[in-house]
């Protein structure tokens, strides 16, 4: 499944509950969902860790589709590899790159 397919999923299963959730309501549920992500990684559980990472994505995508978003155009900021020195691997000098 490509990005844009996930998204279209995401909003044909949850829009209708993201719309009366509003978008801090479910900001909230995806910060909630990275603290998941966050205490698989320090437990190094990978059936845990890769259940969190499909919820965290999920929860971006519903955010997404709330401030119309497509998330396969907002990736394309690093199709090229680092935005900043547009290199592959990242060249920026550490701490400079921003990620």
């Amino acid at each position: 499944m490509d990005i844009g397919g996930f998204q279209r999923l995401i909003a044909e299963t949850y829009l209708d509950r993201d719309f009366r959730r509003g978008k801090m309501g479910t900001y909230a549920w995806l910060v909630e969902e990275v603290g998941e992500l966050s205490r698989a990684l320090r437990k190094e559980d990978f059936d845990s860790l890769r259940e969190e990472f499909a919820d965290v994505f999920a929860w971006l995508a519903s955010l997404a589709n709330l401030c119309g978003v497509e998330l396969d155009e907002a990736a394309e900021k690093y199709a090229g590899g680092c935005p900043k020195c547009n290199a592959i691997p990242c060249a920026c000098p550490e701490g400079h790159a921003g990620f």
